[in-house]
């Protein structure tokens, strides 16, 4: 699995996640895969994604087959976003949606955090966009990660890169699918 992580503090926004893949009971550590990397880039924003290691490679093929990249920058407009991505997933990459007739839509089956600078994001399987006001993080390090950021975000010497990579950092010490190095990206925001 992963652990990604997003801040917003003191006027600035950073993306972090870590670098583990995991299949099954094995472990591909950073060491040995060269294209460990969770975050994506589009346009002026930064994605980073959960669920099976696929998703970063269609995420990037979807967005650079594009002709024009989308705005990932507000709520409305990331949900139109995910929702024409679906039907794609679907149509093109091949997504498994056999779900439990007790959902009421169909799962993309990836979690993800957007960094831009209009702001954070996070866009959960059902196509869910929430904004966040100052940190979040998805994965299945996630409860270490906003544990940590918690604990940390009120910290003065700490700025939006130091609160997100321990967010991750954390997540790496104390769960077995999330591991290091911490690969982010920081910008400024423009609120």
């Amino acid at each position: 699995m992963t652990t990604v992580t997003v801040v917003k503090k003191n006027g600035r926004i950073a993306i972090a996640a870590d670098t583990l893949t995991k299949w099954g009971g094995g472990k591909e550590s950073a060491t040995y895969v060269a294209n460990h990397e969770k975050i994506i880039r589009v346009g002026d924003s930064f994605v980073a994604v959960t669920g099976s290691a696929t998703f970063k490679l269609i995420l990037a093929d979807y967005f650079d087959s594009l002709d024009e990249t989308p705005q990932l920058d507000s709520v409305a407009s990331i949900f139109s976003v995910w929702n024409t991505l679906h039907g794609a997933l679907k149509e093109h990459y091949y997504l498994q949606t056999g779900e439990d007739k007790e959902e009421d839509l169909e799962s993309s089956r990836m979690d993800v955090l957007i960094a831009s600078p209009r702001g954070i994001f996070g866009v959960a399987a059902h196509r869910t966009v929430q904004e966040f006001s100052k940190f979040y993080a998805y994965g299945s390090g996630s409860p270490y990660a906003l544990g940590a950021m918690y604990a940390a975000w009120h910290a003065p010497a700490l700025d939006a890169d130091a609160v997100a990579r321990l967010g991750v950092a954390a997540a790496a010490e104390f769960h077995d699918e999330t591991g290091l190095p911490v690969q982010s990206f920081v910008m400024d925001c423009e609120e």
